[in-house]
């Protein structure tokens, strides 16, 4: 279960860092980059948990 708590800290990480941003100051490209991050993450997080219950998303 640590590769889920890894995977949830990061996720919480990146969420946190975008949260206290001042999108006005990120340049476009960057904040694509960020923002696709964050999703590729959180549907990694989201397989993880289907996977370890059982769930189809």
């Amino acid at each position: 279960m640590e590769g889920n708590g890894g995977a949830m800290g990061e996720l919480s990480a990146a969420i946190d860092h975008l949260a206290v941003e001042d999108v006005t100051q990120i340049p476009r490209m960057e904040l694509a980059e960020q923002l696709l991050e964050l999703h590729w993450q959180m549907a990694r997080l989201q397989a993880q948990i289907a996977r370890r219950t059982g769930v189809r998303v």
